[in-house]
C-alpha cells in the first residue's frame, strides 16, 4: 500500500503580529498570516505580481518561539503540513 505525502514549505512575510492563546488544557497556540507573492504573465505578455495567503497555526513550543520572536513584516520560512478546515458564516 503506498503512503501518502503532506508537506508544504512556504517562505513569506507576516501579514500582523500573532495572536497568541493558551488552550484550557494549557497547550501554546499562536495564529498569523504569511504572504508568498509569485509573478506570472497576464493575457497580454505582462507580468503580474501575485500574493497568496495562508492561515498559519503553531503549536506548543513553537507557538512560544513564534510569540517572542515573530511581528508583523517578519520574513519567515515554514515547514508543516496543510489541514482544511470547515466554519459556518454566521452571517
Amino acid at each position: 500500500m503506498a503512503k501518502s505525502v503532506n508537506k508544504v514549505i512556504l517562505l513569506g512575510n507576516v501579514g500582523k503580529d500573532p495572536d497568541f492563546r493558551t488552550t484550557g488544557g494549557g497547550t501554546a497556540v499562536a495564529k498569523f498570516s504569511l504572504a508568498t507573492s509569485f509573478s506570472q504573465k497576464d493575457p497580454q505578455g505582462n507580468w503580474q505580481d501575485r500574493t497568496e495567503w495562508h492561515n498559519i497555526v503553531a503549536y506548543g513550543r513553537t507557538a512560544e518561539i513564534v510569540r517572542d520572536y515573530v511581528k508583523k513584516g517578519s520574513k519567515l520560512f515554514v515547514e508543516g503540513r496543510i489541514q482544511t478546515r470547515n466554519w459556518d458564516d454566521k452571517e
